[in-house]
């Protein structure tokens, strides 16, 4: 058992020093994200229609309008189809993704979109906190409305990222926060 806390701790101490510097530069520039690009992109997933969020973002739509975050608040849901339709019964209704969703709309089957960021095993993070916490989407996801189709464009994922930004808002970094650990 203390080998693991003494290795938990040498990681913890190597990721706070990895991290020094992108605190010291958010902490100089309030407008830098705290996460910082993705040094291993990650190609957009094929989904099942094509959906532009810099389309819908600069028509003044805004995150949480199509996901939701419901209880316990770990994942973002998709938008219901019927979100979808709520503009797509009449706006653009000729083109053929328009027309693949209204099928599935009028099936009552939800669009089968594939994740672009996972929650990685052992951690047991929740966007709930962080919405409470009034973290705004951009600062983990980026400028998703600059997107034509959703990428992991940072590194929101990693380890790093989360100490640094806890760093700089004066939120714990301890292990528990993140992490459940096995009951000895």
């Amino acid at each position: 058992m203390m080998q693991r806390l003494e290795v938990c701790v040498l990681i913890a101490g190597a990721f706070l020093s990895l991290t020094a510097h992108a605190v010291q530069a958010l902490q100089s520039s309030p407008d830098v994200s705290p996460v910082p690009a993705n040094l291993a992109p990650h190609p957009a997933p094929e989904q099942p229609l094509p959906y532009s969020h810099q389309t819908h973002v600069r028509m003044g739509l805004a995150c949480r309008l199509c996901h939701v975050n419901p209880a316990p608040g770990k994942e973002m849901s998709f938008p219901a189809t019927s979100t979808c339709m709520n503009c797509h019964t009449s706006v653009i209704t000729g083109r053929p993704a328009i027309q693949k969703l209204t099928q599935y709309a009028r099936s009552k089957q939800p669009i089968p979109w594939v994740r672009v960021y996972r929650v990685l095993p052992g951690v047991t993070w929740t966007h709930g906190k962080h919405l409470q916490a009034a973290v705004q989407c951009e600062t983990c996801h980026g400028a998703v409305g600059d997107l034509q189709s959703m990428s992991q464009t940072t590194a929101v994922t990693a380890m790093a990222s989360c100490i640094s930004c806890h760093q700089a808002r004066g939120a714990s970094t301890a292990c528990a926060v993140c992490h459940a650990w096995p009951a000895t």
